[in-house]
């Protein structure tokens, strides 16, 4: 299993040049954790491809694990900034919901080694009380923005923490060949509908 280094700090890029460091990090990262499974992936290697010493990777990034949190919660950020924008105010809150879902399923699928590599950081970073994830309530956001839920209560935060859940499994399963892309996208349907069809009124087209 990769280890989770000790808790400690990781630095944050401040200026123009640490924060190209960093970008160059992630963009190598990217490239080999859609290569290699996690456990093939180097830090040493991330390092070369992106131009800087090693001490440097271990100073903004703790462990893979931290490395590919990071890389997460890169694409997450970027995939809320898309889906706001695009999100229609007359849509059904529910349609929309699986509409994100949907396409969250699409862009994990258009590299699916890379997404590999992701879940099983993912898996790894749950295996400890200390999980270097922020994304999750990133992406858990996102669909209480997509449903028009703005002031959610407990109840509210459940049913799409399940939801949520589900689309990883059925996410997984898809990625190991044993869904196809159209029965995935049904199977994310099924599950708003019965975890959020009382909640939002209705069933999507």
């Amino acid at each position: 299993m990769p280890r989770i280094a000790d808790p400690r700090p990781a630095a944050e890029p401040r200026s123009p040049h640490q924060k190209d460091r960093h970008e160059r990090i992630l963009r190598a990262a990217r490239r080999l954790g859609g290569v290699h499974d996690l456990d093939r992936v180097q830090m040493q290697d991330v390092a070369n491809e992106a131009g800087v010493a090693i001490a440097t990777l271990y100073r903004y990034f703790p462990s893979k694990t931290h490395l590919f949190a990071a890389v997460k919660r890169k694409q997450v950020e970027l995939f809320a900034e898309e889906v706001s924008r695009l999100r229609a105010a007359s849509e059904n809150p529910l349609d929309a919901v699986v509409r994100t879902l949907v396409r969250a399923r699409e862009e994990m699928m258009r590299r699916p080694q890379l997404s590999r590599t992701i879940l099983q950081a993912d898996q790894t970073a749950q295996a400890t009380a200390n999980g270097p994830w922020s994304s999750d309530r990133t992406f858990r956001d996102m669909l209480l923005a997509a449903a028009g839920i703005d002031a959610p209560e407990p109840a509210d935060e459940r049913l799409v923490r399940l939801l949520e859940s589900c689309w990883y499994g059925v996410l997984l399963s898809c990625l190991n060949a044993r869904l196809s892309p159209a029965e995935a996208d049904v199977d994310i349907r099924v599950s708003c509908e019965m975890l959020l069809g009382a909640r939002l009124g209705g069933t999507t087209d």
